[in-house]
């Protein structure tokens, strides 16, 4: 009995997990013997409820190096805060390496407009309505780091009133 119950508790976090590769880029390392081919895949994981990581993982072949990215990308989760209509409670600005990423909150219907690897770490993340824009780096790496950077940065009202000491009330007012 017991060993069912594990089972699907299994099968329901595999489940609850979305993985999407955003790059995979074939890189050499020069030896002695000549160069040594590796893979390298950038990773980006959530579960769209709230929860995503972005994981870069390396192997001698794509299977090896997706498989290790998703494990780093669970190892590098973030919390999102969302609000009622799944956008984010303000506007923030995040950075990664070279990449800056602006992200703006929307209203109902607007949907996701952003690009390259910022939409993905926002769709992972469950995030429904929001603006968003890259500046700097085109690169996807340093632009997924720079989008879970800005995300991890968000606060809610709740937070902001706790750490001031106030109640929610008074933030309104």
């Amino acid at each position: 009995m017991a060993k069912s119950r594990k089972n699907s508790r299994a099968k329901e976090k595999e489940t609850d997990w979305q993985e999407r590769v955003v790059q995979i880029r074939r890189v050499t390392k020069v030896v002695k013997g000549g160069k040594k081919l590796s893979f390298r895949a950038i990773v980006i994981v959530g579960n769209e409820r709230g929860q995503v990581g972005v994981g870069v993982g390396k192997a001698a072949d794509v299977i090896g190096a997706v498989k290790k990215g998703v494990a780093d990308g669970k190892k590098h989760l973030i919390e999102v805060p969302l609000t009622k209509s799944n956008s984010i409670p303000h506007p923030t600005k995040g950075d990664g390496g070279g990449a800056k990423v602006m992200m703006r909150p929307a209203a109902p219907g607007t949907g996701v407009i952003a690009g390259g690897a910022v939409r993905t770490v926002l769709e992972l993340a469950g995030v429904k309505n929001i603006l968003a824009k890259q500046l700097g780096s085109g690169n996807p790496l340093n632009n997924a780091r720079a989008a879970a950077n800005a995300l991890a940065s968000l606060r809610t009202f709740s937070e902001v009133a706790e750490e001031r000491g106030v109640p929610i009330e008074r933030l309104y007012s």
